[in-house]
Order: C-alpha cells, then sequence, then structure tokens
C-alpha cells in the first residue's frame, strides 16, 4: 500500500510560504548549536550527499535535482549508498557513505524501507545513530488552496532523536514478560532543548513550549522538565512553558492556532507520535518537510514511505523532498534560492493544475517537477 494516499483535489487560491524567514533576535554563529560548517568549491558550488532511497525515491530525487539546476542553485550532488553491512557483528552503514557526510556536512534523503522483522535494524535509526543527529525538526505549516479540516496550521515541533523509548534497550525479564527502557540524559536533554530556543529565536518565534508527561515518568521525565527550565534562563527573550502530552494532543486537534507562535519540544517517542499528527492535520507526510540535525553533519528527508507499490510509474508526489531540501538550503544560508523554489513549489500546488494523484491532480511526477521549473 503507498504510504501517499488520496485525498481531495487542491482548490485555487495564492500560494503562500511554508517557512518562517523573519528573523528576530539571531544567535551568534560561534555560539550556535549544530550551525553548518560547508564551504564552497573551487568551483563556486556545495557538495551534498544524496541518498535516493528507495521505491520512489530515485524519482523523487531526479525532480529535485532537475529543479535545482534549472534554479541555478550552487549545489552539486554526491550520491551514496547506504544498505547496511555487516561489520564486526553490528549493523553499519558503508564507509564510503560516512565519509561522504562528514566531509560534505550535509545529506537529503529520500524514502528508505526497513523490513518488518526480527534482525531487521531501521535504516533511518541506524543513520541518526551513526551522525548523532540529536535534533528532529518539523514545521507543518498549511498550504493555501490546500483545502483540509483545520486553516491556518503553522507549528514547528523538534523532537529529541536518539534516546528515550527508542534507545532500542529492551530484554525478556521471563517467559512472557518483556522490558524496555526509556533511557534519559542530562546532555541529550540539554543540547535538543538549547537548540529549540536557538531555532525560535532564529526564526522568530517568541514563545518555546516542552511537552512532557512528569506526573506519571516523574525521574525521566522530570529531568527533562527541569532542564528545559534550567536552559530557558538563557534565553530571557524567549518565553517557556511546559505542557502534558496528553493536553496537547487535545488542543492540537481541536484548535491548532494557538500554537502557531511557539517551538515545542519533547523527548523522542512523543515527538514521532505528535510530528505525524501535525502532519495530517496539513494534509499528510506528502507535504511536510523534515530535518535531522547534529552537531558535525545534518540529514533533511522525505519522511513519508518508499512506496513500493507505485515506484517507477512516475506517480510520485516529490513535494515532501522538494520541501525538505528547502530546510537545507535555509540551513546552508541560501535563503535566496530556499524563497525563489519554495515560491515556485506553491504556485503550482495553488493553482492546482499539474498535481499529482495523491493531491487529487493527474500529473506525473516529472510533469509536476516541469512546472514548478517554469514557475521559477
Amino acid at each position: 500500500m503507498s504510504a501517499l494516499l488520496l485525498r481531495p483535489r487542491v482548490l485555487r487560491a495564492a500560494p503562500c510560504i511554508a517557512f518562517q524567514t523573519c528573523r528576530a533576535i539571531q544567535t551568534k554563529p560561534q555560539d550556535k548549536v549544530a550551525h553548518f560548517k560547508g564551504t564552497k568549491g573551487n568551483d563556486g558550488k556545495y557538495t551534498v550527499s544524496l541518498i535516493e532511497g528507495d521505491g520512489i525515491g530515485p524519482e523523487i530525487s531526479q525532480s529535485v535535482k532537475d529543479i535545482y539546476k534549472a534554479a541555478n542553485v550552487p549545489i552539486k550532488w554526491h550520491s551514496i549508498d547506504v544498505t547496511p553491512v555487516i561489520k564486526d557483528g553490528r549493523t553499519v552503514i558503508p564507509d564510503e557513505a560516512i565519509e561522504s557526510i562528514t566531509r560534505n556536512y550535509v545529506a537529503l534523503k529520500g524514502p528508505l524501507a526497513t523490513p518488518i522483522g526480527k534482525g531487521h535494524v531501521s535504516l533511518n535509526l541506524t543513520l541518526r545513530r551513526t551522525f548523532n543527529l540529536f535534533a528532529n525538526v518539523r514545521p507543518c505549516k498549511s498550504i493555501q488552496g490546500y483545502k483540509t479540516p483545520y486553516d491556518n496550521v503553522d507549528t514547528v515541533l523538534i523532537r529529541e532523536n536518539t534516546e528515550g523509548e527508542y534507545s532500542g534497550i529492551e530484554h525478556v525479564v521471563v517467559d512472557g514478560v518483556v522490558q524496555s527502557i526509556k533511557l534519559i540524559t542530562r546532555q541529550a536533554c540539554e543540547r535538543v532543548l538549547r537548540y529549540a530556543f536557538q531555532y525560535a529565536r532564529d526564526v522568530g518565534r517568541t514563545k518555546v513550549r516542552a511537552v512532557h508527561k512528569a506526573t506519571i515518568m516523574k525521574m525521566s521525565d522530570g529531568l527533562f522538565l527541569s532542564i528545559a527550565r534550567e536552559i530557558s534562563k538563557d534565553y530571557p527573550d524567549i518565553e517557556f512553558d511546559a505542557e502534558l502530552l496528553d493536553n496537547t494532543c487535545l488542543k492540537v486537534v481541536t484548535d491548532p492556532t494557538p500554537y502557531n507562535d511557539k517551538v515545542l519540544v519533547m523527548p523522542n517517542l512523543y515527538g514521532d507520535i505528535l510530528s505525524d499528527m501535525c502532519a495530517g492535520l496539513i494534509g499528510g507526510l506528502g507535504l511536510t518537510p523534515s530535518g535531522n540535525i547534529g552537531d558535525e553533519c545534518s540529514i533533511f528527508e522525505a519522511v513519508h514511505g518508499s512506496a513500493p507499490d507505485i515506484a517507477g510509474k512516475g506517480l510520485a508526489n516529490p513535494t515532501a523532498l522538494l520541501l525538505s531540501s528547502i530546510m537545507m538550503l535555509q540551513h546552508m544560508g541560501l535563503n535566496e534560492h530556499a524563497e525563489k523554489i519554495q515560491t515556485a513549489i506553491f504556485k503550482v500546488l495553488a493553482e492546482g493544475k499539474t498535481i499529482t494523484g495523491d493531491l487529487g491532480g493527474k500529473a506525473k511526477t516529472a510533469e509536476y517537477a516541469e512546472a514548478v521549473i517554469k514557475a521559477l
């Protein structure tokens, strides 16, 4: 079954900008958590590692490459294969791929498929661990002209990406009883929380809210919450508060607009669930970008599935990967190119004439990309 679900046809309207470009008090580069360290080569271009992925991955990656070429973005791509290998009894990313991303400081990733069953390690999780990608950033903003039950959604969620329930520490206590460990450390909490305040400051948001369940998990979530309160004192220009996870879920699906001035930050599992819930408010994962941020390098990705049932048929929607690449350009400081491509994408989506089947249209993947190129 395809991960990109069919939805109602887009209504025509004026385009809008997906991500905030306003800046208030900015964090100085030398003080920033996870700032981009890459530099241009002798040809005046940055090199970006490209993981095309599985299923529809190569098709949507080609759309990005075609649009970037037409927009004269100063980027050249280095395609890499991240198919895992067994090394010393562990599942690892090939050395060539690690060297490429480490050297370039940034990568763009299409969807990767992980077989379901015993012994298969998530490739996405392996990438996060390999490069210590500690924060997952998921902005979700309504696209004018794309009708959903919710209007004016503009949420930003930052998820701790390396530990919590996803630490992979599980064991059998006795037959029929399994224990899973939720790991929370001060180091990981401090890093993602400081990044959340920095991100809020840089994009002009005035509030950071920690989402937790410290009423029940008093030690683990309690540690996360107490560290959040400590770090908030270093950002007096940003208002801080906290909210229980279940209350956040209820309020967001009731009316998401009160969250438009906030950056939500939370532990791993909560972020995984809540970020997809917010994606549903704007039309699904096919329209949702994502960035995985690390101190040394960052990987931007489409978070939808590889959709093997439509692979090779030219039916895939490249919007999520395109929008993730816009986040990548902003991270790299290429804001003019990001703005130019982003405006073209939303013009095509708002017009509704050349959109893919999951958005209610009939256009092929390449036709959609060509429409974006013409809109440039």
